[in-house]
């Protein structure tokens, strides 16, 4: 009985650690007018005079438009070519 209670409490610890890590793997994609993209690892909420887009992590664009790759480590955004921290 002691054991089954044992393997019953480590399935339920194994499932709660399983969920936190699902929950804490939100990246997304963000992109601004000018078609620069770059991921951002938390769901920030950026102000409207930003002008930017928020595409989920999986999100591709098509062949006609002309975005490009500007990764940047912290929290910020581009805009004319440079990183703006906030």
């Amino acid at each position: 009985m002691k054991n089954i209670r044992t393997q019953a409490c480590a399935v339920l610890l194994g499932a709660t650690a399983l969920a936190f890590v699902a929950m804490g793997a939100s990246a997304r994609i963000v992109c601004n007018e000018e078609g620069d993209c770059w991921h951002v690892q938390s769901d920030y909420e950026y102000r409207p005079e930003f002008r930017l887009t928020v595409h989920p992590d999986d999100w591709q664009w098509q062949d006609e438009h002309k975005y490009r790759w500007r990764e940047h480590q912290g929290r910020g955004y581009w805009r004319g070519g440079e990183w703006s921290d906030f």
